[in-house]
């Protein structure tokens, strides 16, 4: 199966197949890559993967500008209206699972169908956290500098480092590393790195779960994120049709065993 690298709504975006349709969302500093090795295993899909601001081949945010995560669901919305879709599944990993889930209880009337692999939203934080965390963030220093690699291989050797596998990795460093002066460094806003300003609580995000009307998947790894079991269970609990799969793998389980993954999506999704 071949794709297709274009722009919507100003971000850079990799479609793949025909069929119905469905906006694809990767994790924190990822891109649309991640889902080279199941893209192929889907027929009758067509998946539109974003890069998300700041990450991949897309834009960087102005410099005054700061990555807030509710402001990632605008930016999928816009890409979904570019398309001309009302109606379509999501897919999302990690940051992507947690964005996917809150697109769903913002608009869920839009979404038919959703799967999410290692996450059900986001991060949070009591309230009582709120000024400690925009103390940290706003105390936070960084160098405006990607480090540089001296090659390629080394870039793919630093992505091995986060536990994924070679394959994985070269995937997600084709679409990611430019070369530089000495060497090559990663693309993505080193501003993704900083802490976060401010945090939903745990209230908020069960809030839109709530609202999540579409047939949900979560498929969880085994060797994957350790999501801690209350926390999991109490969001599972608010949201309407969950159904909830544990396969052989770590956290990128769907770039690393896509195999495992392939099936559950094409009998979930009915393709």
């Amino acid at each position: 199966m071949e794709y297709q690298d274009f722009e919507v709504a100003g971000l850079a975006a990799r479609r793949w197949g025909q069929g119905k349709p469905c906006l694809a969302l990767h994790g924190w500093m990822d891109n649309a890559a991640t889902w080279d090795r199941l893209a192929p295993m889907l027929p009758g899909l067509e998946l539109v993967c974003l890069d998300l601001p700041g990450h991949g081949r897309s834009p960087h945010r102005h410099r005054e500008a700061f990555y807030h995560f509710v402001d990632w669901i605008p930016a999928v919305l816009a890409a979904a209206h570019e398309l001309g879709w009302t109606r379509y599944h999501l897919l999302g990993h990690s940051m992507g699972a947690g964005i996917a889930s809150l697109v769903a209880g913002t608009v869920p009337s839009a979404i038919e169908r959703m799967v999410l692999v290692e996450g059900l939203g986001p991060f949070t934080s009591p309230e009582s956290d709120a000024p400690a965390l925009l103390r940290r963030s706003l105390g936070h220093r960084l160098s405006g500098r990607q480090p540089v690699y001296p090659d390629f291989e080394a870039a793919v050797a630093r992505l091995q480092s986060r536990g994924l596998s070679r394959a994985g990795a070269e995937a997600l460093a084709g679409r990611s590393v430019v070369e530089v002066a000495g060497g090559v460094a990663f693309r993505y806003d080193p501003r993704l790195r900083t802490p976060s300003r401010a945090r939903l609580t745990e209230g908020q995000i069960r809030a839109f779960l709530s609202e999540i009307t579409a047939p949900t998947l979560l498929v969880l790894g085994q060797q994957g994120l350790d999501i801690p079991d209350q926390m999991l269970g109490q969001r599972a609990e608010v949201v309407a049709d969950l159904e909830v799969v544990k396969v052989e793998g770590g956290h990128h389980l769907h770039l690393d065993n896509p195999q495992a993954v392939a099936p559950l999506v094409k009998g979930f999704l009915g393709l």
